[in-house]
């Protein structure tokens, strides 16, 4: 039926319901259900945002002095401000906007009330903070637009289309970080970006590092390699030996010192910066990288289910030994691997360094991402390089300083997030919608959906929906109504 009357209504005729219809059937007082809202968003968001902080001082990793946990405490309160005051003045201009129009239209229902909230909410957060939030929320209003646009059968589904985004944008930024080029900063990696990449892809491939002396030939590093190994032979064999075990692991151990520095002593080209060999420092990266990726989804797993581990210790097992638990190390080994090996075998073909082998690398590289197609490090990666490429052209004089473009583009994207909210919450994702459930107190479920079935969205359907898959209900957490 919704869609027969979407054929005769269009989308921009005006509703004639009130607010106590639509905003807040809970309570017949528009103060009361703002203030409600506000009230519940305070605590909550006070919540999020001491373990945000908590966590960043913790990570410091010293102890903290007396000016840290002053301005870790500011923060809190900043930014508590900042979450609580988008979901009040959700709520405030929801309302508002129905006594002054006399009526609800699809852009009032949700995405103009959530634009002006934010706009006020935004000039509370610090500046600092404003582009990782703006990075943020214009991530996840992408993947929203691009669901909105393939529920209209406007697009479709492209495949390995994250691993293609991800490669490109991986291809600018390590051109970017091999050619040194810097956003308005005298240190060139003063980005965050950039420190990953260093941490991802070592020191070696950046710009201006100060190459290292010429090593000894191949002999000369295998002789001293094997008389340091003959030193050490000697030494374990003129000790008793009664441990078995003892005795294995020492010969394994041996083996894999020869092996090891086998590799090393293998040939290195001369425009290359690293150390030792091309091969080892291929297999070096690639192996210290698969071994981080493992032990960080080894150590979430164990986070998320601890709850589950203490009711029932039989299923550590089940939990940590999956196949899915190595997609994340097969991702960062394969992608460190190929993008060193890349460099160097396009080194040793042209005979010289380039910024541009970067690039090549970079782009081939980014085909590891197969194996942990994740659409969030996908986008996030490629706002991240619109970034960097915007400050890159203002600092050029390419391209203009719009003041406030930050601001809008997360008034913008926090619109588009409320509005698929409220109308099409199948199209959000559903980590965002346990947020909104969250922050709100089950409020953004509990706003009647039926009067906006009559624009042809299917609203009251997509709700259950989303309701049925995230797990939240429509209960209300009452502060204040």
């Amino acid at each position: 039926m919704s869609q027969t009357f979407s054929k005769i209504i269009p989308a921009t005729a005006p509703i004639g319901v009130s607010c106590i219809d639509y905003v807040h059937p809970w309570t017949q007082s528009c103060l009361n259900a703002t203030c409600g809202l506000y009230l519940y968003c305070i605590f909550d968001s006070f919540r999020v945002y001491s373990t945000v902080y908590l966590l960043t001082l913790l990570m410091k990793g010293r102890v903290p002095t007396k000016e840290d946990i002053k301005k870790t405490f500011y923060g809190i309160l900043q930014s508590t401000a900042f979450l609580s005051g988008t979901g009040m003045g959700y709520s405030l201009f929801l309302c508002l906007l129905r006594k002054v129009l006399g009526n609800f239209n699809i852009l009032t229902v949700s995405a103009i009330p959530a634009f002006l909230s934010s706009v006020f909410a935004i000039l509370i957060e610090r500046p600092s903070r404003r582009t990782l939030l703006a990075l943020y929320v214009s991530n996840v209003a992408t993947e929203t637009l691009w669901n909105m646009a393939r529920s209209r059968d406007m697009v479709g589904d492209i495949k390995y289309g994250n691993v293609a985004i991800f490669s490109i944008s991986m291809a600018i930024l390590s051109f970017y970080f091999k050619s040194g080029l810097h956003t308005n900063s005298d240190d060139c990696y003063s980005d965050p970006m950039f420190r990953v990449m260093r941490f991802v892809c070592g020191p070696y491939e950046q710009k201006g590092y100060t190459s290292i002396p010429d090593q000894p030939n191949s002999f000369h590093r295998e002789t001293e390699y094997n008389r340091m190994s003959s030193s050490e032979n000697s030494n374990w064999q003129t000790r008793k030996r009664k441990n078995v075990v003892l005795n294995l692991a020492n010969q394994m151990l041996k083996i894999y010192n020869k092996f090891l520095n086998k590799i090393k002593s293998c040939d290195r080209h001369h425009a290359c910066q690293h150390p030792f060999s091309c091969l080892y420092y291929t297999v070096e990266g690639t192996g210290r990288m698969f071994s981080l990726g493992l032990g960080l989804q080894v150590a979430l797993k164990l986070v998320l289910n601890l709850p589950t581990i203490v009711k029932s210790p039989g299923t550590m097992k089940n939990i940590l030994f999956r196949k899915q638990n190595l997609n994340l190390a097969m991702f960062l080994g394969f992608y460190n691997g190929i993008f060193r090996g890349c460099l160097c075998l396009l080194r040793r073909i042209r005979g010289t360094d380039s910024s541009l082998h970067a690039m090549l690398a970079g782009l081939i590289a980014g085909t590891a991402f197969v194996k942990y197609p994740d659409s969030t490090v996908s986008l996030y990666v490629l706002w991240k390089v619109a970034q960097i490429t915007y400050n890159l052209g203002i600092e050029k004089g390419i391209v203009p300083n719009v003041p406030g473009f930050t601001e809008f583009l997360y008034c913008f994207s926090t619109a588009v997030l409320f509005h698929a909210a409220i109308l099409e919450p199948t199209n959000l994702r559903p980590s965002y919608w346990k947020f909104l459930h969250s922050i709100s107190g089950g409020r953004i479920a509990c706003m009647a959906r039926d009067p906006l079935d009559i624009w042809g969205l299917n609203t009251s359907d997509s709700l259950n929906t989303v309701l049925t898959q995230t797990k939240t209900i429509p209960i209300l957490k009452n502060i204040l109504v």
